[in-house]
């Protein structure tokens, strides 16, 4: 199973980009799904997760800026991120937990990241 994350990019801050996250392989079904990120000398942290039938959570930096949403027929994950800040400039993850086929238990994989980089 390889996820695949792009979107980010330099942005102003106020500004806003949308990240993406495919995930692909030997795929029977895929649970939670999540954006995390990591900004230089700081430990990976959380910024959101999807359910797969839809329930978010957010951490306290992303509530009523970013918006986590997925489409499960094209097994993609999505974060909307609107008014960003500098402090929002890190490298973003996406994470799935996949089930290879019915009687297997759920596996964690990572997305390799992309940057994002709130900069005036």
């Amino acid at each position: 199973v390889q996820l695949q994350a792009s979107g980010g990019g330099l942005v102003q801050p106020g500004g806003s980009l949308r990240l993406s996250c495919v995930a692909s392989g030997r795929i029977y079904i895929i649970n939670d799904m999540g954006w995390y990120r990591q900004a230089p000398g700081k430990e990976r942290e959380l910024v959101a997760t999807i359910s797969r039938g839809g329930s978010t959570n957010y951490a306290d930096s992303a509530k009523g800026r970013f918006t986590i949403s997925r489409d499960n027929g094209k097994k993609t994950l999505y974060l909307q991120m609107n008014s960003l800040k500098p402090e929002d400039t890190a490298v973003y993850y996406c994470h799935a937990q996949v089930k290879g086929h019915a009687l297997s238990s759920a596996v964690d994989y990572w997305g390799k990241g992309t940057q994002v980089t709130v900069s005036s």
